[in-house]
């Protein structure tokens, strides 16, 4: 697959205990982009961090926190990202972000 050197970041923030039907979210936001053939996509767990309603979430040592702040990165093409849009309204709470990004290099083997 080649991406043009002009792509489209894709960023969505959601709590690692969102679900969606039977999966986490994140898990089923990956899968629905691994099955449209997204370029790629990667999900990055976050430390610490809060949302719209500013309650905190953190990994402390000393307490366990659930929900931790999740993102789910994707970059393809504007029209594949585009295309990729509309399933992303099983989002009930988050942020959902896009970018103007300079691909400078991809290469699947």
């Amino acid at each position: 697959m080649k991406l043009p050197e002009e792509g489209m970041l894709l960023r969505i923030f959601v709590g690692e205990n969102d679900l969606f039907q039977d999966k986490t979210l994140y898990e089923h936001i990956v899968l629905k982009a691994r099955e449209l053939n997204m370029a790629g996509a990667t999900v990055l767990k976050g430390i610490m961090g809060f949302g719209a309603h500013s309650r905190m979430h953190t990994a402390k040592l000393l307490r366990l926190s659930e929900d931790l702040p999740v993102v789910i990165e994707i970059v393809d093409s504007e029209e594949k990202i585009n295309q990729f849009l509309p399933i992303l309204d099983v989002v009930n709470e988050g942020l959902v972000t896009l970018e103007k990004v300079r691909v400078i290099k991809y290469r699947p083997h």
